[in-house]
């Protein structure tokens, strides 16, 4: 899919066709959209479809005949399932041009939405180095917010956990400790983007980027941070309630078995009362019934007391 945008007094329009100073956005595109923007702008096939692989890494490459310049960042996005959310990676490429700017993506990114509902103030599409470092900055946002939910979904399994049995709540665990490991990852291969960016001439930053840069390589080292310290945490949590968990059946367990001694006592009288036997104790007592429930029920009693006094209940 192909989308083309285009700011004209500060407010973002849809275009037919390329222009200059124009945002073209693929998302998922076919062989033959590619082809299209490759002759169109004379990029290069590789720039437009390295981030169609998932697995590719973010990186820098400078196309040298045509000044062309592809900034490969990963940017976060949900998979949501019916019982679990995972919090995964997709690498982005943001292609500079003479005059464009190309973005490419597997999937829609919640991070170019935001351009392109024109909610971010100061956008542009014409300030091409403007536009990447705003979408550098946006990109290490999401992270953060991100990271804040897998924390709070973390405190709530937690407290789902102080009174489960099950292992419903260790596998979510085991989700977000995922989910941290490819965005601690992602951030790490995002921040060494960013050195090379501070290093490189073909970078500019005019007076009034400065800030925003410096912004993006701050919120960055702030995820970076973050993630490191829910991943510990998270590790720690896993290993204490995985003990929780068989603490809290070992307790059931025991309950039971108190249950159990508690209802063979009763079981025990009426056997010994129904044998077909001779001389036994009340046989031909008017209240012999009552005596054998009553002492029963005494037994009973003592066991009991005796249970909580060993703290078995």
């Amino acid at each position: 899919m192909i989308d083309i945008f285009k700011t004209i007094d500060k407010t973002l329009f849809t275009l037919e066709e390329i222009e200059d100073g124009a945002w073209i956005n693929l998302v998922n595109p076919t062989s033959e959209e590619i082809s299209l923007i490759e002759d169109e702008l004379k990029v290069d096939k590789d720039f437009l479809r390295a981030a169609l692989d998932e697995e590719e890494s973010a990186r820098i490459e400078i196309d040298n005949d045509n000044d062309h310049v592809l900034i490969l960042v990963d940017t976060p996005y949900v998979e949501k399932t019916d019982d679990h959310i995972i919090y995964e990676t997709l690498p982005m490429g943001i292609i500079i041009t003479n005059k464009n700017i190309i973005t490419v993506c597997l999937k829609n990114s919640i991070v170019l939405d935001q351009f392109e509902r024109n909610s971010v103030r100061s956008f542009e599409t014409f300030k091409k180095y403007r536009f990447l470092y705003q979408i550098l900055y946006k990109n290490a946002q999401r992270y953060l917010l991100y990271l804040r939910q897998i924390d709070r979904m973390s405190n709530y399994v937690e407290k789902q956990l102080h009174k489960s049995m099950k292992n419903k709540e260790i596998l979510q665990l085991l989700d977000l400790e995922k989910s941290l490991v490819y965005i601690t990852t992602a951030l790490k291969a995002n921040e060494a983007v960013l050195e090379k960016i501070t290093k490189m001439d073909v970078f500019k930053r005019y007076s009034d980027d400065e800030d925003l840069f410096d912004d993006v390589i701050v919120e960055n080292k702030q995820a970076i941070e973050m993630a490191h310290i829910y991943s510990g945490i998270l590790s720690v949590k896993m290993d204490a309630f995985g003990s929780i968990i068989s603490n809290n059946l070992n307790i059931v367990m025991k309950l039971l078995t108190s249950l159990t001694i508690l209802m063979a006592i009763p079981t025990m009288f009426s056997s010994f009362y129904g044998m077909n036997v001779v001389n036994i104790p009340f046989a031909n007592s008017p209240y012999g019934f009552w005596i054998v429930i009553g002492v029963s029920l005494i037994t009973v009693l003592s066991v009991t007391f005796l249970l909580f006094r060993k703290n078995l209940f």
